[in-house]
């Protein structure tokens, strides 16, 4: 699965982490606001929010040089090296009264619960919100894409439900998207596409139905899209074969039917592609070439009947393959990278033979 570091977005926001003479009491005022609604009994990451210097002194809290103001807020539980790094309580609204805040992260305190303030949509210089790994509930504000300058958006492994508003599509800045983890039904927005700056999309492990919109195939950006373990249904839009950028596909344990597009096999970018556990029939295309190096190709657990193509052979790489459980048939071709396989690739087959499996009669 694609990892949870957001280095290569954070660049996208700088802030002050030095000290100045304090900051503003409003602001001030809404932090410890914030701090009452929490409760971290073990490692005393509140201990420092004391006295009139919020900006140089309190821990997490980093202010804006020009302005004095409040601009990040960032505590992350996962970076504390203790195994007692638990926060409870839920998150209050009066962190909105922070108007010139930038950075918002309160990841990975296993406890923290209760919605997220739909008043975050409200602070206009949002760059980074990120709530992982909590217990956070309810839906995802409607008015989410008022944040025109929201960069990462990262509510992963939460308990949030309802559906992905369609405001969200507005995110012009939005360039990381994790929502995966959670309880979100109902579709895709059919404009999901119009998120030209993303990069990558996870939204695994959720309810979502539906089908693919096309317009996801004409995201440029877009490097790791993850639709895996949903109810997603139709077919395998053939645009997804053409993006430029796309590396890693997963569309694993779904309801997708129909063929694989030829598009798919002919990209030249793509290195990691799962559509196991679908409904899945026809033949592969016979589409493989010297473009062609995956690290993984799992198409197991769908309907998939014909041969095995013979281009397979002229890939450059193929690290890991799955065909099991399918309804293949035929001789294998001969040549790397079938050579290094094992028979459990190819298991539960119709009439496969040849290479790792017994000889063709």
């Amino acid at each position: 699965m694609p990892p949870r570091g957001l280095s290569f977005v954070l660049l996208v926001v700088a802030v002050w982490v030095g000290g100045g003479a304090g900051c503003p009491a409003s602001d001030r005022e809404a932090l410890l606001a914030f701090r009452s609604a929490l409760s971290e009994p073990h490692l005393g990451i509140f201990s420092s929010w004391t006295g009139d210097d919020c900006c140089s002194q309190w821990s997490g809290v980093s202010c804006d040089p020009t302005t004095g103001r409040v601009a990040d807020v960032s505590l992350r539980g996962e970076s504390k090296d203790h195994s007692g790094g638990l926060m409870y309580g839920r998150i209050s609204p009066e962190i909105c009264s922070l108007d010139r805040l930038t950075v918002l992260v309160l990841a990975d305190w296993k406890h923290i619960s209760g919605p997220i303030p739909p008043c975050l949509t409200s602070l206009p210089l949002l760059r980074i919100l990120d709530l992982i790994g909590n217990r956070l509930s309810g839906p995802i504000p409607d008015d989410i894409g008022n944040l025109s300058r929201l960069a990462v958006l990262n509510l992963a492994d939460n308990q949030i439900s309802g559906s992905i508003p369609a405001s969200l599509s507005a995110l012009s800045s939005l360039m990381h998207l994790d929502l995966s983890n959670n309880q979100i039904a109902g579709p895709i927005p059919g404009d999901f596409g119009e998120l030209r700056m993303l990069s990558r999309a996870l939204l695994a492990r959720n309810r979502i139905s539906g089908v693919i919109p096309s317009s996801v195939g004409h995201m440029t950006r877009l490097a790791d899209l993850d639709l895996a373990q949903n109810r997603i249904s139709g077919e395998i839009p053939a645009s997804l074969g053409s993006m430029p950028v796309l590396s890693s596909l997963y569309l694993d344990s779904n309801r997708l039917g129909g063929q694989i597009p030829v598009q798919l096999f002919s990209s030249r970018g793509l290195g990691i592609l799962n559509l196991s556990r679908n409904a899945i029939e026809g033949e592969m295309p016979d589409a493989f070439g010297s473009h062609s190096y995956y690290t993984a190709l799992d198409l197991s657990y769908n309907r998939l009947s014909g041969p095995v193509p013979k281009t397979l052979v002229m890939a450059a790489y193929v690290g890991h393959l799955d065909l099991s459980h399918n309804r293949l048939c035929g001789a294998l071709p001969v040549g790397s990278p079938l050579d290094h396989l094992q028979p459990a690739s190819f298991a539960d087959n119709h009439c496969l033979c040849g290479g790792p499996l017994p000889a063709c009669k």
